[in-house]
């Protein structure tokens, strides 16, 4: 995993967690994986507007626009 090993790893973790504090972590992993999800959708959905023919339920919403 991009060359880190298994004490990389934990320094790097340990080192963020004396920097953030214990109770902000969650709240911290929670908002990148929004980020990630958020990204990953917009790559498979590609540009705004556009419906791919296999995807009814772009093509349903797209109708309910337009009526």
């Amino acid at each position: 995993m991009f060359g880190l090993g298994m004490w990389e790893l934990v320094v790097i973790f340990g080192i963020i967690l004396l920097l953030f504090g214990g109770s902000r972590l969650p709240g911290i992993a929670s908002g990148l994986g929004g980020a990630i999800n958020s990204f990953r959708r917009s790559l498979k959905d590609g540009p705004e507007g556009e419906t791919k023919p296999g995807d009814p339920q772009k093509q349903l919403e797209g109708e309910t626009k337009d009526a």
